[in-house]
Parts: structure tokens; sequence; C-alpha cells
């Protein structure tokens, strides 16, 4: 009897143990390793953050970092950008309008490093700069960091470099096999919050659901972005229907689509009310280029560069419009935008100057 006993006994300590350890195991949570104490940031170094997992140059996002990408994108220089979106456990972003940035929860961390996969003479790749947007209790904050020549980690830019901003001296060869060699501009606090600002608040540009509802690849299959930051926790809801932006690379869209996408991601951040040129007669938000005035279609510019350039958009002839001319120009005095580059992007002025030559209006 004792034996049977002692027999019983052990097994029910092993059923007892073995059964603890699973209901454990099953209320197990991982836990994002990710770091942002705001009385803390910034950081020295972007590794501080634990942003990403692995080799840091392979830019694979730690537990809840999110990568996404707008439909159309901001051009600068032809660098290549990764951008992912990390928010503090137990909050979400609410939506605002089609046409606003997503409204964020303070410790959000949104995440943008820019790099090459042709630098010269090898097509190598090489991590430039990452760009961190943080919101604080008191609002966004910019935070800049310049990748190191080993491409382990990033540096904080502070002090002196991030109050006049600086250059790296790099070679790349464009999509068309032509090689650059440009000073690729590492922006300072005030070049940052000049694009990034509405009256004269700091604030991000292309996180709203315009830009974000489109399908993205992730880890585990394609998916809708703004449906991923739902799964994810991180966003509450949206509506089914949204006025989207298009990809302006894909020649499926109408011309004027992909034409207002691009210059909604290039050029509205300043030419919107209450940006940077917000004193300019044109509004090049997508939400209102569908209005001819708004994008400056047969709009008399408020200064006439020359005889010949005095529309913004002439319809039908881009060698006569404003637009096209700022865009093709490399001349600091007159290209746009006036920052984030210093070399032209000829698909962007190819696609320009489809779309202007596909206007048939008839000006007063």
């Amino acid at each position: 009897m004792k034996i049977h006993y002692l027999r019983a006994l052990v097994l029910l300590c092993f059923f007892t143990v073995f059964t603890s350890c699973s209901d454990k195991d099953d209320e197990y949570v991982p836990v994002s390793p990710v770091v942002v104490d705001l009385t803390q940031v910034p950081y020295a170094k972007l590794s501080d953050y634990h942003f990403f997992e692995g080799d840091m140059k392979d830019q694979i996002p730690s537990l809840n970092v999110v990568p996404y990408e707008p439909s159309s994108t901001l051009f600068t220089d032809y660098a290549s950008k990764k951008r992912f979106i990390w928010m503090p456990s137990g909050t979400k972003a609410t939506y605002v309008a089609d046409n606003k940035i997503l409204d964020f929860p303070v410790g959000t961390a949104l995440i943008k490093t820019f790099y090459y996969t042709t630098i010269q003479p090898d097509n190598t790749t090489k991590i430039i700069e990452t760009r961190l947007m943080i919101r604080h209790e008191d609002g966004w904050k910019f935070y800049e960091y310049l990748w190191n020549d080993e491409q382990t980690d990033a540096d904080l830019v502070s002090g002196t470099d991030f109050l006049n901003g600086s250059s790296v001296n790099i070679t790349f060869k464009k999509p068309n096999n032509e090689i650059i060699n440009t000073d690729y501009r590492i922006p300072s606090d005030a070049e940052c919050l000049a694009c990034h600002k509405i009256n004269e608040i700091p604030t991000p540009i292309a996180v709203k659901p315009q830009n974000l509802n489109r399908n993205f690849t992730f880890n585990n299959g394609n998916k809708n972005i703004l449906q991923k930051l739902v799964e994810q926790g991180y966003l509450q809801s949206y509506p089914a229907n949204i006025n989207s932006t298009v990809d302006y690379h894909d020649t499926s869209q109408p011309i004027a689509l992909r034409a207002r996408s691009y210059i909604d991601a290039n050029c509205a951040h300043c030419h919107q009310d209450d940006g940077r040129c917000y004193y300019r007669p044109i509004r090049l938000n997508f939400s209102m280029t569908n209005v001819d005035s708004n994008a400056g279609i047969c709009l008399t510019a408020d200064e006439v560069i020359s005889p010949t350039l005095q529309k913004i958009i002439s319809p039908g002839n881009f060698s006569k419009s404003i637009l096209h001319y700022r865009m093709s120009t490399n001349d600091e005095s007159e290209r746009m935008p006036m920052l984030g580059r210093s070399i032209v992007h000829d698909e962007g002025v190819a696609l320009i100057e489809e779309w202007i030559s596909s206007m048939t209006q008839t000006c007063n």
C-alpha cells in the first residue's frame, strides 16, 4: 500500500509541475526589446533603442516594430529608404482624416533609414543615415543618426553638426546607369523643421491614411498597412473608403492620379495651409489638386520667372510651365524642392512632362 501510495504521489507531483509549466507557457507573452525612455532620449547610438535584431545593417525589425512604405515616396537623390513604426505597449493611434497624419500616442517612434545599393565602384550597399521622430508630451522631436563606415551602428548627430547640418560625399549609379558623385546632405534641425511643420509645429509627413491604404509585404505575408496596424494593436480603426494616393510608378493608373500622388509626396508638405510656403497660391495636397487652380493649372505665378515662364502649369506645354522648370533645374535658388535633393529626379520630371502634355484645358 505504501509503495502504491508513493507512486501515486510522485505521479501527482509530476503532473502538477508539468501542468503548471504548460500553463505558464500558454500565458507567456513576448516582450519587445525596444527601449524609448522619453527622459533619456536621444541615446548616443541607434543601437541603444533596440529597434533592430541581428546585424543592424540588415534592418530586421525587432518585435512590435512595424515596417511600412507609403504609396508614393519623397525623392532624396535616389536614396532607398526603409521605414518603421513603434509604439509603447497598450497605446493606439487614431484616425483623424484621410489626408491627416494619424494621431499617434506619446512615446511613438517613427524610424526612417536612407541607404544606397549602388555605391561605386563595386555596387555595394551603404547606409547613410537614420532619422527618428519621437513624440514627447510637448510634441514631436527630431533625432539624426549617422552610420559608421563599418555599418555596425549609427551615432547621434548633435551640437553644431545638428545645428548646421553636414554632408557625406558619395558616388553611386542611377537607374539609367549614369554615375553620380554628390555631397549627400545630412539635414540640420532647422532643415528638418522646414519641411516637417504645420503652423510652426513639428509634425510627420507621410503617415496619413491616404498613403498607407495599400498592400505591403510583411514577414508573414502581403497585407494592407492600415489593417496590419489594427492587428498589431497600433490603430483603433479606419474607414472602409479612403481617398488614396497611388504609386506614381504604376503605369496602369491614370497619369493625373500618378502625378498628383507624386507632387503630394514631394511638394505638399510645404505647399499647404500653414506649411512653409503657405503664402504661395497653390495647394498641392492630394486631396486638393483635383481642383485645377490648386494644382497651378492656368495659374499665373506670383513671381514670374521669364516672359515664357508665367504659368505654374501651362496645359499641353511643359516647357512653359514653372512647375516643370523648378523640378528640372539644379540651380539652388530656383529648384524645387529646395531641400532634400542636389540632383534632378529624371523619372519625376518625365512624369510631370507626360501629365502636362496630356492636359487639354484652355487658359483665359
